[in-house]
């Protein structure tokens, strides 16, 4: 578990950075992003602090797996496990390890006291890789370890953990940076960019989609795939006011939720079951105005 320990490594945090940003330059998918975009000063500090009490509670969950693979799974399936070829463990286990994060991830898109948790990840406006760290502790401790427990607990050997828990921190970052990269064929089997950037979109049409970390089959099982290629969103974010700075953004989901009595102007809700449509190419000029309150929140349920 030592490998879990680098989550409050800063120096290899900074190092990240030094690596994402002129890759970045190099390869935008939107040009006009600045580096230093809207919210930078506060995804920063998610990317310096938030490392510690994650990483504790990342460890208190490898500890439970731990124990439940003690009570509940036989030391013969686990030790079958471990004698894997490591190549074979690290296919089982982003397998298994992206199902539980599937399943988890759609709990906190689907029930409003956990939404409100996960909301802060999806307030970000203009994905880069530094977006991925603006996550609530509870969120990021309960839907990665939700990845763990089960890979914990099955006796996963040591060696496979730490290539998979490699694989899946850069994979992450990849996933949120400004990068217009392609995986071909193989759109179909790793998450790309363009996949996680629609599951952040403000598209009606991509609500409550894509939410594997890694692997898109799941999302093609369960019938919640967008697997749109041609095109990037023009919009992210959310229409609830989300704090902006990084402690008002800790304590917002505790917050008693106060109905907005605010004179503005607001999209009539849909009828008959019709839903709107939204630009959805990047060089489509984008509409400005007021957006309805809570849309997506309204629509919770996953669309057909």
């Amino acid at each position: 578990m030592d490998y879990l320990l680098g989550l409050i490594n800063v120096k290899g945090a900074l190092l990240v950075a030094l690596i994402f940003v002129p890759i970045e330059r190099l390869l935008p998918a939107r040009r006009e992003q600045r580096t230093l975009r809207r919210g930078w000063f506060n995804d920063t500090i998610y990317f310096l602090f938030n490392r510690i009490p994650i990483g504790i509670g990342l460890l208190c969950m490898a500890m439970l797996g731990l124990m439940i693979g003690d009570a509940f799974v036989p030391s013969e399936v686990r030790a079958i496990v471990a004698r894997q070829p490591v190549w074979l463990e690290v296919v089982a286990l982003i397998l298994i390890a992206d199902l539980s994060f599937y399943a988890v991830h759609r709990l906190f898109h689907t029930i409003p006291a956990l939404w409100r948790f996960h909301a802060i990840h999806h307030s970000i406006e203009e994905l880069d890789w530094l977006a991925a760290h603006r996550v609530h502790p509870v969120d990021q401790i309960l839907t990665k370890g939700a990845a763990l427990v089960p890979t914990f607990a099955l006796g996963f050997s040591d060696g496979a953990l730490a290539i998979f828990f490699i694989l899946y921190q850069w994979h992450s970052l990849m996933l949120h940076a400004n990068l217009r990269i392609g995986f071909g064929p193989l759109h179909w089997v790793i998450a790309s960019p363009c996949f996680h950037h629609w599951h952040h979109a403000d598209h009606p049409e991509a609500w409550n989609r894509n939410f594997s970390a890694q692997l898109p089959v799941w999302d093609m099982v369960f019938g919640t795939a967008h697997m749109r290629r041609d095109a990037l969103p023009t919009r992210y974010g959310i229409e609830e006011d989300v704090p902006p700075t990084y402690a008002r953004q800790l304590l917002y989901p505790f917050r008693r939720r106060v109905k907005d009595t605010s004179d503005r102007r607001v999209t009539p809700p849909v009828r008959g079951g019709a839903r709107p449509q939204s630009p959805d190419v990047v060089n489509i000029p984008q509409v400005v105005g007021e957006r309805e309150p809570s849309r997506r929140m309204k629509n919770r349920g996953f669309v057909p």
